[in-house]
């Protein structure tokens, strides 16, 4: 089946039939045991590529301090191994099976002769994917080390699932005695077993406390009788291999569980515990998202926040992925206000008022709702409401005008500062019903005046964080369906957002500001990664694409061929480039006793930095200039 599969992907979808059948033919068969190391980071190649044909695989790299990192997870129909037949330098990564695996493996000799005919085949894999700016802030973020204490820390949040899960999982069916299970859980050494059904999935888990509960504190309870369906806690809870440990240990926490089923595609691959977490957590940052759910004060949340710093310095030093950096940072944003808004609204209800009886869903916007904070985003939310009558709309204020003033304040307390557009719940512009969004969504389309395009630029980015959730995507649709009928909107869009250039002279040269209070400073943001972001957004908005980061939204509009490959691996490690130093930047400035800011001195920076930022500049002047024409184009 996977080599099939492979008939449908890059370079080999290009093939003629004949062609692709002499690959076929030319493979054989293989199998490897779980975690087997297939091949070996730095290895010489071994003159196939493998094909997946059933089975996961995970691809791993050494990270700095000699930890073993995964960087990318394939199943069937993906394959492996191909790059080194065309360079003949070693693998770059090893590979380890996660579970059984069954390879087909083409011969070197037959892939390049099919190259021979097609070049495209060799090209696909001989691409050079590391610009000039991918280049320069590799080498960068190889200078950017710590201490090792430091990179302890931070590695935890690297880590996903199918890296320390226990594998394989102990399992019995609904008929085993309760007295087989627990022989099953000693001789293991274990302390918990999955039910498992007729379909080979979990129907139920029998953990260490269900064996006390149910079989030995009660009395006349016989062990050899009573059966495993009889004492399961039935429909566990369960996550994917892929999801990273600060997920885990969120998930497992908010829902007071300490074991996990990790599943994948309909198969049980393994199982993690709280215990395990643990024993990987850091003393300060893998336990802040679980921290948060268990705070009760907005002075306790406000300390968390303030260890985001810690982290962010953690992950920016071990890892080489600063959108991952900052979706965690995100991650942790999201938590910290949810907890504020779960606690404003209780002191609601304690105060006395009475929840109206109507949906309602909290939104972030902005950076927020891209998931792109960094360390001190401000306060950019609304409220959605559902339709009703308007004569309930004093019911809903009476309620929802002091929550939002309430809300907003606490925030702040938090360390969230306000907005200074006033993009927050507490301005009657960014609360109302679906009809009410629905009217200013329609003027800003209808009549982009700068300032409505600015409102939309920042809440075309909203995500649902508390409520129902269903009304977000009603938010959506209104959206896309508004621009729909007025597409001119994009082009007054892209005028007013585009109307600035990168801050790099003709010769090269960095144009700072020569105003206090950032005099001899540029904007890293606001001269670069905001336009990226910006027209990143009016393709995703013209073509009705719901992806939230800017990262899954360029890689949507490759697929869907808006994009080339090569121009968003571009624009990517342009936005990586910035956001790294912008980050590194902001971590400097709390150091030193400043607020964190996107402005820096681009003549501080080391040669190689600026020569990066230049790079970096250059990418995002050229696709200001291809949304120009675009735009320009199709809406005129």
């Amino acid at each position: 089946m996977g080599i099939i599969k492979l008939r449908d992907s890059e370079p080999f979808c290009h093939l003629p039939e004949a062609h692709f059948q002499e690959l076929r033919e030319s493979a054989v068969k293989r199998t490897f045991d779980a975690n087997t190391h297939i091949v070996n980071q730095n290895d010489q190649p071994t003159g196939y590529l493998y094909v997946i044909m059933e089975g996961i695989v995970e691809i791993t790299t050494t990270a700095p301090g000699g930890e073993e990192m995964v960087v990318d997870y394939r199943k069937e129909g993906q394959f492996f191994g191909g790059t080194p037949i065309f360079t003949g330098e070693p693998y770059t990564a090893g590979v380890r099976s996660v579970t059984p695996i069954t390879c087909y493996l083409i011969p070197e000799a037959a892939l390049k002769k099919v190259a021979k005919d097609y070049p495209q085949v060799s090209e696909f894999f001989t691409r050079v994917v590391l610009t000039r700016v991918r280049s320069l802030y590799a080498d960068i973020v190889k200078e950017h080390t710590s201490n090792a204490v430091t990179q302890m820390e931070a590695y935890p949040f690297k880590k996903r699932l199918s890296e320390i899960m226990s594998a394989p999982v102990e399992t019995c069916q609904p008929s085993t005695t309760a007295r087989d299970v627990a022989r099953q859980m000693t001789e293991k050494a274990v302390s918990s077993v999955l039910v498992m059904d007729d379909n080979s999935m979990p129907c139920g888990i029998i953990t260490e406390r269900d064996l006390i509960a149910k079989v030995i504190s009660p009395d006349a309870v016989d062990c050899t009788q009573i059966s495993a369906a009889e004492i399961m806690t039935t429909h566990p809870y369960f996550v994917s291999p892929q999801t990273y440990m600060y997920e885990a240990m969120a998930y497992l926490t908010a829902h007071r569980i300490k074991h996990l089923p990790v599943i994948d595609n309909g198969q049980l691959v393994g199982i993690v515990t709280m215990r395990e977490l643990m024993r990987y957590r850091s003393q300060k940052a893998m336990l802040l998202v679980g921290s948060v759910n268990d705070e009760s004060t907005l002075e306790g949340l406000a300390s968390i926040k303030k260890e985001i710093l810690t982290v962010a310095r953690a992950l920016l030093t071990e890892t080489h992925s600063t959108p991952e950096v900052m979706e965690i940072i995100s991650y942790i944003h999201h938590n910290i206000i949810k907890k504020v808004y779960q606690i404003c609204f209780q002191e609601m209800l304690d105060a006395g008022y009475e929840r109206p009886t109507v949906k309602h869903c909290f939104l972030l916007m902005g950076s927020g709702g891209r998931r792109e904070m960094l360390l001190n985003p401000d306060q950019d939310n609304g409220f959605i409401f559902e339709d009703v009558p308007d004569e309930r709309l004093p019911e809903i204020e009476q309620f929802f005008v002091p929550f939002s003033e309430k809300l907003v304040e606490a925030l702040a307390t938090v360390g969230y500062p306000l907005c200074e557009g006033k993009v927050m719940c507490n301005n009657p512009l960014w609360r109302g019903r679906l009809i009410d969004w629905h009217k200013r969504i329609h003027d800003w389309v209808q009549n982009p005046e700068p300032q409505k395009v600015r409102y939309s630029s920042i809440f075309f980015d909203f995500v649902p964080l508390e409520g129902d959730s269903t009304l977000a995507q009603s938010l959506h649709d209104i959206v896309f369906s508004e621009i729909r009928r007025f597409e001119g909107f994009l082009y007054h869009m892209m005028s007013l957002d585009l109307r600035y250039k990168v801050p790099v002279g003709l010769l090269g040269r960095f144009i700072v500001s020569k105003e206090e209070p950032h005099k001899g400073q540029l904007s890293v943001k606001q001269g670069g990664s905001i336009y990226i972001v910006d027209c990143v957004r009016m393709f995703v908005l013209e073509k009705g694409i719901q992806q939230t980061t800017t990262q899954d939204r360029l890689n949507e509009l490759v697929a869907r061929k808006i994009f080339e490959t090569d121009t968003a691996e571009h624009i990517k490690a342009a936005l990586e480039a910035l956001n790294f130093l912008r980050l590194r930047n902001e971590i400097a400035l709390v150091e030193n006793g400043q607020k964190p800011s996107h402005y820096l001195d681009p003549n501080k920076l080391s040669k190689s930095e600026q020569e990066l930022l230049k790079e970096a500049f250059h990418v995002v002047s050229k696709l200001q200039d291809a949304t120009k024409r675009h735009f320009s184009k199709s809406y005129i």
